[in-house]
């Protein structure tokens, strides 16, 4: 029996709730056993490429898990069963290819992506890349079978899912924590430790896949055959899906990338900017959802009536609630930033340290909380107006802008020294992202005024 849309509603809002409650708790963990350590700050760059994979392919309404949806949804049993051993073929050779690869190139690539760190933090992370990259393998098994699940109205398990990882890693860790008594400073425990976070990754991210077997199986959906066949016309939609929207989701994580590239050079940078987009992205997405979801069809519906002063009168409202519901958030996350941090994180390995920088780096969230929602809720118009270019466009452009920006209020730093006489360490990398979605928004208003007038 098909589920009703409150159904579906209900039970997605109730799994979110857990997978975020157990999220915190699982931060809480960390930032006590961990702090800004070596162990936790080279985690946060070995995960780098599983956590792109697991995002884009794995992630629940990822690009991957969409396009399995939209065309699964509209195929009985026996048309699915062929497709997804089509698909479960291909990409799971495509990605046991690149797991190879990543494996052989470990050492390699967290010199390429993170060059500044120290010898100790490389061979950390380096070590938790290869634990963690079976994760790339896993993600496409995750997105199939959640896509698949979700096509059958079947909406549960795929919003539980992280709260599954977030369980492994609190087992892992509260493990590490009572077998060690010593300080996580000395490289032998900081090592131990990361292994630990890396086998406790990889566990969450199998067992991720393996709870959605029972269901499959259920379904007659759990296909492990293999199949060849990428001229069926149901393969060639899903990629036809797949391409650009990965494409647009792929730029967010190359600015993360990127901001982790001149992070690697300042010690506990990583574990800093984990730490405080947690504690900035938890409200932020209450007040965005809230806000942006019943807007985006508002728009959509005033702009095909053809209700200019009405549609004209609901963009504003939405920028004036957007501005201001910000700079409450902003101005409460500058003024009360060590109150906030020490609350949440202060005990265990969580020191004054940390506790000073995810303060800083909350001060500079602080300052770009408005255009960080008001560039949102300006790409939705666009969308709203049918063009999904400008957008797309300004988000290219965007990361050119993040990488010279994060250069240049980091100092300007290069083989021979820092070339620039000011140096705003990691909060300037935050302040980085937050100059180019203020420019974000300059542009998209200015090309909203030619569009719409007025």
């Amino acid at each position: 029996m098909k589920k009703s849309l409150k159904q579906v509603a209900l039970i997605v809002t109730l799994g979110t709730v857990l997978s975020k409650a157990a999220g915190l708790f699982r931060q809480l963990v960390i930032a006590s056993a961990f702090g800004i350590s070596s162990a936790y700050d080279a985690y946060n760059y070995a995960y780098i490429i599983p956590g792109f994979f697991l995002v884009l392919i794995g992630g629940l309404n990822g690009p991957f898990h969409n396009a399995i949806v939209t065309v699964l949804s509209q195929k009985n049993n026996k048309e699915s069963e062929y497709l997804t051993s089509t698909v479960n073929t291909i990409i799971s050779t495509v990605l046991i290819i690149v797991s190879l690869i990543i494996i052989i190139f470990a050492d390699n690539i967290i010199s390429l992506t993170a060059p500044g760190l120290t010898q100790e933090v490389h061979h950390i992370a380096t070590l938790q890349l290869r634990i963690m990259t079976p994760i790339v393998f896993l993600s496409g098994l995750i997105g199939i079978g959640f896509g698949l699940l979700n096509s059958r109205d079947d909406f549960f398990l795929s919003s539980i899912s992280p709260l599954i990882s977030s369980v492994v890693l609190i087992i892992g860790i509260s493990f590490f924590t009572t077998q060690v008594k010593q300080e996580i400073g000395t490289f032998d425990i900081a090592f131990r430790g990361g292994v630990i976070l890396a086998i406790s990754t990889l566990v969450g991210a199998f067992l991720q896949w393996i709870i959605q077997i029972k269901s499959l199986l259920k379904k007659n959906l759990f296909q492990l055959k293999l199949n060849w066949d990428i001229n069926n016309s149901g393969f060639k939609e899903i990629f036809r899906i797949i391409w650009p929207a990965t494409f647009s989701s792929g730029m967010l994580q190359i600015n993360v990338f990127t901001d982790l590239f001149f992070a690697s050079g300042i010690a506990g940078a990583a574990a800093g900017l984990s730490y405080a987009n947690f504690i900035v992205q938890a409200p932020l997405g209450i007040i965005s959802n809230a806000l942006l979801i019943p807007l985006l069809p508002t728009y959509s519906r005033l702009r095909k009536s053809d209700e200019k002063s009405e549609f004209l009168n609901k963009i504003r409202q939405g920028l004036i609630y957007s501005s201001a519901s910000m700079i409450i958030l902003g101005s409460i996350l500058i003024s009360l930033s060590s109150p906030i941090v020490k609350l949440i994180f202060e005990r265990g390995e969580f020191e004054i340290k940390a506790v000073e920088l995810v303060s800083q780096l909350l001060i500079a969230y602080g300052i770009g909380m408005p255009a960080y929602l008001n560039r949102d809720l300006l790409v939705r118009i666009f969308y709203a107006l049918e063009d999904a270019e400008t957008p797309f466009k300004l988000s290219g452009i965007g990361i050119f802008l993040n990488i010279l920006f994060d250069w240049i209020l980091i100092g300007g730093p290069t083989p021979w020294g820092n070339q620039l006489p000011f140096n705003f360490g990691v909060a300037g990398i935050v302040l980085a992202t937050v100059a180019v979605n203020f420019l974000t928004c300059l542009r998209l208003l200015f090309k909203l005024q030619k569009m719409i007038g007025k």
